[in-house]
């Protein structure tokens, strides 16, 4: 048998609708060629899937790779320099002869114009001669708002069926051992998708409790006699998308699967996420009182986690209002952390031990109540590079095990230690703060701008853990997002 050729791209973003600004073709990282090569083996699903390759001894024909972290609304030349550079490797001899394509996606990339740019990609590889009949096959985020031309113009497309997203790289094994099989044995695989008229913030999305936990029970138990993959997705509900929210996507074989059992378990799955719909919206505690009861109750670490301000979820990581709970209340000995590149800046090239005024945070998100004066006396200065403590962390999903926060400081203020970055960077691992010479098991309050990806690291060294409200564009209070696209009616938007 000749040797497969796989055609390999990637277009990774998150986006939050909802968050200010705009994110521009500087703030991704665009990898080209035989470059993206060079991550075989480093965490992510590209890494993962490139190893899987070289096991089955395929060709692969890399084209292009963009991604960006989770934020605000990427400006319309991010999909653009994508597509220029993909449509240049499937035109060019490279891409004659190829057996696959392979996807590493998000699903809840929106561009302005384009709510479902997933759906649009495969469209537009669709309408390219050479690659109109390939099977494409790939990952998809746990997160993605599917859509149904996602669903119509794939054959393979394999979601992580973990949160946090330890199973990331995993995911892209599944799927490169699908690819695989589908190839060897030709098998006639097609996507059916399954929308249901819910939306659950991420606090709901958890897959170790309800309501998620026994939606991706009954998926496994259908993974079996012609159905490939059972994918449940909780969607993402910062995006003001149409088809924003809970979905279904069932991978199957055409000639063993009869539509009256896709029909079936689609009813199931609804059925069941409709039931328990409620447990997907959790409570959140107010600030102060999550505050004053951890103080009270004093089981240290406990953790004030702000779903309003997860950075994974695409919030910008200065809102200051935990720091100003701490500071009010007084409680030395406990840590937050705060994406504040101008901060950084002012104290670059200072010396340890230096005192220094600051206004730290609050420059973003309009609704906060914007910098806190600060009298800071600067620890240390770090050029903020760290490996992942645990190499199956959710931030691995997003581009390896290696982590950027850009230059950073740690400075302390009032007994409260500030963790300051130049780059957004999401609690996702523990070597966040070691990395700075910070030990999180020896804090008392940390703040976690966070929703449920931080668990797995943290859940490890907390006694205690709040879901706390504060302003920020990843807010659980769905009714209070001005949707303009979302279809309605929808739960929680719409209870009838």
């Amino acid at each position: 048998m000749s040797q497969k050729r796989i055609l390999l791209a990637g277009l990774f973003h998150e986006t939050n609708t909802f968050a200010p600004g705009e994110m521009g073709l500087d703030q991704f990282a665009v990898t080209l060629g035989r470059d993206w090569l060079n991550r075989k083996g480093d965490g992510s699903p590209t890494g993962s899937f490139l190893l899987e390759a070289e096991r089955y001894g395929w060709e692969v024909v890399p084209s292009v790779d963009v991604r960006g972290y989770p934020g605000a609304m990427p400006s319309p030349e991010v999909l653009e320099r994508f597509w220029s550079e993909f449509e240049k490797v499937a035109a060019s001899p490279q891409a004659e002869g190829l057996d696959a394509i392979f996807l590493v996606l998000h699903g809840a990339f929106v561009s302005p114009g384009i709510p479902d740019v997933e759906g649009e990609l495969l469209r537009r590889i669709r309408a390219l001669p050479r690659l109109a009949a390939l099977p494409i096959f790939g990952v998809l985020d746990l997160h993605g708002n599917i859509t149904p031309a996602m669903a119509e113009h794939a054959q393979g497309l394999l979601a992580y069926r973990e949160n946090p997203h330890t199973d990331a790289a995993e995911t892209a094994v599944r799927a490169a051992a699908l690819m695989e099989k589908a190839l060897a044995e030709r098998l006639e695989l097609r996507t059916r998708f399954v929308p249901t008229r819910l939306v659950w913030p991420p606090t709901g999305t958890g897959t170790a409790v309800e309501p998620m936990r026994a939606l991706e029970a009954l998926a496994r138990s259908e993974e079996r006699d012609g159905i490939e993959a059972v994918n449940i997705f909780a969607g993402f509900a910062q995006a003001d998308t149409p088809d924003t929210g809970v979905s279904f996507t069932i991978v199957y074989d055409a000639a063993r699967v009869a539509p009256d059992r896709l029909d079936a378990i689609s009813r199931e799955l609804v059925a069941l996420a409709e039931k328990n719909r409620h447990l997907g919206i959790p409570d959140e505690w107010e600030l102060e009182e999550a505050l004053l009861d951890a103080v009270e109750k004093g089981a240290f670490p406990a953790l004030l986690v702000e779903p309003a301000e997860n950075i994974g979820g695409g919030a910008p990581g200065d809102g200051t209002s935990v720091l100003r709970a701490l500071l009010k209340h007084k409680v030395a000995g406990s840590g937050v952390v705060l994406w504040d590149p101008e901060s950084v800046a002012r104290l670059a090239g200072k010396e340890p031990g230096s005192v220094h005024e600051l206004r730290v945070g609050g420059k973003s998100f309009p609704l906060d109540p914007g910098p806190v004066p600060v009298t800071a006396r600067l620890l240390r200065l770090t050029d903020g590079k760290y490996e992942l403590e645990d190499h199956h962390s959710h931030a691995a999903s997003i581009g390896g095990i290696d982590i950027e926060m850009g230059p950073s400081a740690v400075v302390e203020v009032e007994g409260i230690t500030l963790l300051l970055t130049s780059e957004r960077s999401a609690p996702m691992d523990l070597g966040q703060w070691r990395s700075q010479g910070v030990e999180p098991s020896e804090l008392k309050l940390i703040g976690v701008k966070a929703a449920v990806a931080h668990k797995q690291a943290y859940d490890k060294i907390s006694k205690a853990s709040y879901w706390v409200r504060t302003p920020g564009p990843c807010t659980s209070d769905l009714k209070s997002l001005p949707y303009q696209r979302l279809r309605r009616p929808v739960f929680p938007l719409d209870e009838a």
